[in-house]
């Protein structure tokens, strides 16, 4: 039996640079996803100066037989067959949904919780208990699925890395391991243009480290989900409750997580896509102050907007980085920055929309969207004749 020993954490000394080296603004030391998928071969940990490297690196052993390695070319699996990482979330529950309605037997990776995911049970998909994090509880979920759908990340408590680049780079070592056939890997629209952000630097290299490692893949880049909107806009204007927003330009072409979920499903199945890079964005980029308008004109009442200068969030984010116990609340303002800065999250669907055979008129728009879920909050606060303190209705 041949044994295949992946590392928590696979992460290598700062000598490839694949930003700008220009850059004031990149640090010296990168992430890098140069890294053979050859057994037993070891990674030397990042130096303690690096703002990535947050705890020290282990090597946990991992064990698949040699069958599994010729798993693709020996035994068969059909190509109906999909595991779905991050069911329970935003995106991977629509996945989930959209894929049952479509035929797929769908296996859903979970983690271990309190509160069984028993939603996706009912739906008609299989629940299997793992953890990114662990590494050794990975192989088992990969035996006779034929595509990994990868919308997994990483909780606010977690530091970035755990799930997001440590558990990443697991999972698509045990895919290659385990003959997976294809690899779909969701990511962030620009991650290649914003290295000082980790968690968009660790989309770019995660990307890169699945190209290189051989198998069929489709990369998708997101720019924002209109779901995301509910609770940031939506419910606290019904609530009457401050909305916060910043005075900087940005915008974001939002879509709709069951549109996204039916693309993916056609992209699957689509042979021209596999190894291309694919952007998915909503009809209209929109800036946050037009998405808070929106809201007034459909709930028929003003917002309570506070705002919040990027200035603020810049400074919020220096300070931070003086306690180690606040370096990934800085991570996360980093990201939170480029959001807020004059940046546009949207990019033509053209392309991809013909490459798919997709109609533009077909995709969601965002005042649809939001008109159909306050109609229908609306409506039930009537029936119920409740205030807007149902905060937890969601459409």
């Amino acid at each position: 039996m041949a044994s295949l020993r992946l590392p928590a954490q696979l992460v290598t000394r700062g000598t490839l640079n694949h930003h700008n080296p220009s850059s004031s603004a990149a640090p010296s030391v990168r992430l890098s996803w140069r890294r053979s998928l050859t057994p037993d071969n070891s990674i030397p940990n990042l130096p303690s100066s690096s703002p990535l490297n947050r705890k020290p690196s282990t090597v946990i052993p991992v064990t698949c037989s040699a069958a599994a390695v010729n798993l693709a070319p020996g035994t068969p699996v059909r190509p109906t067959s999909i595991l779905v990482v991050g069911a329970t979330g935003t995106l991977g529950r629509q996945i989930v949904r959209r894929a049952l309605d479509e035929g797929y037997d769908v296996r859903c990776l979970v983690r271990p919780r309190p509160a069984p995911a028993d939603f996706l049970r009912d739906w008609g998909a299989t629940v299997v208990n793992a953890d990114l994090s662990k590494p050794e509880s990975i192989p088992a979920t990969l035996v006779g699925v034929h595509t990994v759908i990868d919308c997994a990340t990483g909780r606010p408590e977690e530091p970035i890395k755990t799930v997001d680049w440590e558990g990443k780079v697991a999972l698509i070592q045990c895919a290659k391991a385990m003959g997976i056939q294809k690899y779909v890997f969701y990511s962030i629209h620009n991650c290649d243009k914003h290295p000082e952000v980790p968690l968009m630097e660790i989309k770019y290299c995660t990307e890169k480290f699945l190209q290189e490692s051989g198998l069929n893949h489709i990369t998708i880049r997101l720019c924002g989900f209109m779901q995301g909107l509910i609770g940031q806009y939506a419910v606290p204007i019904l609530e009457e409750k401050s909305v916060w927003g910043t005075d900087a330009p940005t915008r974001v072409a939002y879509m709709d997580t069951q549109d996204i979920a039916r693309l993916t499903l056609i992209a699957l199945r689509n042979e021209k896509v596999n190894g291309k890079p694919l952007t998915f964005a909503g009809p209209r980029a929109w800036t946050t102050q037009e998405v808070i308008t929106l809201c007034e004109r459909l709930a028929g009442q003003d917002a309570n907007v506070t705002t919040v200068p990027v200035s603020v969030l810049r400074v919020t984010r220096q300070l931070t980085r003086f306690f180690q116990w606040t370096n990934d609340v800085a991570d996360r303002l980093a990201f939170t920055e480029v959001l807020s800065s004059d940046t546009v999250f949207s990019v033509p669907m053209t392309e991809t929309n013909s490459l798919l055979g997709v109609d533009q008129k077909d995709l969601v728009t965002l005042e649809k969207y939001l008109q159909d879920y306050f109609s229908n909050i609306l409506k039930k606060l009537k029936d119920l004749k409740a205030q807007s303190k149902q905060s937890d209705i969601y459409f």
